[in-house]
């Protein structure tokens, strides 16, 4: 029986409790959102508490249980969704108070599939202002604070509030997305996990987009295995979203014994598994530090039976080479805020309305040639990798800094943006599927994160292998001192 306190237990031992009646999900989501009230003020994760929704979906989750009606894993489990996630009747702000009007007429498809499994709304997490931007600060409404550190470091981006919520133990999971790194930068920052999907295995109605061609939403939590099991929950079609239709739900065979056998992938038998590290690109000029738990990495791997080389994939440079491959997001941006940046550039985030700009200088030429550019570079990677069925990398190429660093001018934004992004654009842009996972601590106390990379639409070679490291590894126990939050 673990000996964590109630909000840090993971999303099995909560099933357990709530099934043995040593726990109801009733008093769960008044721990945390008492936790939520002490703690929020300095970590500033929260843009809505979704009070009464809360309880009222904690209490029909109790009833059913106690009524022999059981919805699964899980059922009764508290979660976030980043600001981005329409909830009905609570505004869809995209990190800027110009949205504050844009209140949601319905649950989004994603938000409906968690009340469809029982699940609890806590609230909205704050994001970087049209969820543009990897370091996670937001001077319009607020930079979450990094839970690892008592001097405000950043968070990452853009899904910043969810993944400080879910660290620090005001939340079990939470809800992100993932156009350019905005799952795993932040999970890697805040010494979480994240999964980066497919495009088509989530939905994506009623999320506030940024990129149609490269968005994704994706699950944080604590461990991979929360991820695992929120995942599963999150798959299937979505009737508004054309990617989803014809791909079933992503049903992880099961290894182990759990509620209703959705186990997630276990840590045993990695034997036989082909994986590398791979040295195109994602090594370049990465913090030694980070570089060293990376490589450490590899011989956890190889303890589980893994078999760990290296391969070199010249498409990985490719994705580089295109002139204009960085306008790309901020041209499909432009599409859905173009009216804010012709009628309200001062009022927007400079660090943001920056970067945005620039896409009105991309062609619809420029455009249809790097989609195909992408299209063919995809195709190729996968064959060249061949047998190969995970990447081994790192997930950023720096730790969290202080926001006064970071963000201590353009030059030095955008350095940060550049070092928090490179290694998990190029997943979006080559269509791979991703983990990451806490893999070691820097000098300062900062986590590090460990990115798996696999084949489009194989998320359970990634979760396999995300779940063994962190069974073996240990660093999933770690929490941060929040003493100076006032926990």
């Amino acid at each position: 029986m673990t000996t964590d306190p109630l909000h840090f237990l993971n999303i099995p031992e909560l099933g357990r409790r709530f099934r043995d009646g040593s726990l109801s999900p009733v008093n769960l989501t008044e721990h945390l959102i008492g936790r939520i009230d002490r703690l929020d003020a300095k970590l500033g994760a929260f843009r809505t508490v979704t009070r009464e929704r809360a309880l009222g979906e904690a209490r029909a989750a109790e009833a059913a249980l106690k009524a022999g009606q059981d919805l699964g894993p899980l059922h009764g489990i508290p979660y976030v969704a980043k600001d981005l996630f329409d909830v009905k009747g609570e505004a869809t702000m995209a990190g800027t108070r110009l949205l504050e009007d844009n209140v949601a007429e319905a649950d989004c498809h994603v938000v409906r599939k968690c009340a469809q499994a029982g699940m609890v709304l806590l609230g909205k997490t704050h994001t970087v202002q049209f969820a543009f931007g990897g370091v996670g600060i937001n001077n319009d409404l607020g930079t979450p604070h990094n839970p690892w550190n008592a001097v405000h470091h950043v968070p990452g981006g853009s899904s910043s509030g969810t993944a400080v919520s879910v660290a620090a133990g005001l939340a079990t999971v939470g809800l992100g997305s993932d156009t350019g790194g905005s799952v795993r930068i932040p999970a890697a920052l805040c010494g979480i996990a994240g999964l980066k999907t497919t495009i088509g295995r989530i939905g994506r109605s009623g999320v506030y987009p940024l990129s149609w061609t490269l968005d994704s939403v994706g699950p944080l939590g604590r461990g991979i295995e929360d991820c695992a099991l929120f995942y599963q929950a999150l798959t299937g079609e979505d009737p508004e979203d054309e990617t989803t239709h014809g791909i079933s739900p992503h049903r992880i065979a099961p290894h182990g014994t759990a509620p209703h056998g959705t186990a997630p992938p276990s840590g045993d038998g990695l034997r036989g598994m082909r994986m590398a590290f791979c040295e195109t690109v994602f090594f370049d000029d990465v913090d030694p530090e980070v570089a060293g738990a990376v490589r450490a990495a590899g011989g956890v791997f190889e303890s589980l039976g893994a078999q760990v080389g290296a391969i070199e994939l010249p498409e990985v440079a490719e994705c580089f080479t295109f002139g204009k491959r960085d306008l790309f997001i901020a041209a499909e941006a432009l599409a859905v805020n173009g009216h804010w940046m012709d009628n309200h550039f001062e009022q927007l985030d400079p660090v943001i309305s920056t970067r945005l700009l620039p896409g009105r200088e991309m062609t619809a030429t420029d455009y249809f040639l790097l989609l195909r550019k992408w299209a063919e570079l995809r195709r190729k990677v996968v064959e060249r990798m061949g047998d190969v069925e995970v990447l081994i990398v790192p997930t950023t190429m720096i730790t969290a800094k202080p926001v006064e660093v970071a963000g201590a001018n353009q030059d030095a934004y955008r350095e940060h943006n550049t070092k928090y992004l490179r290694n998990t654009i190029l997943g979006n842009r080559l269509d791979l599927c991703g983990a990451t996972v806490p893999c070691g601590f820097d000098g300062a106390g900062m986590p590090i994160g460990l990115m798996l990379y696999a084949k489009p639409f194989h998320e359970e070679l990634a979760l396999r292998a995300a779940v063994a490291f962190e069974q073996a590894a240990g660093f999933l126990g770690r929490r941060p001192d929040l003493s100076w939050a006032g926990d």
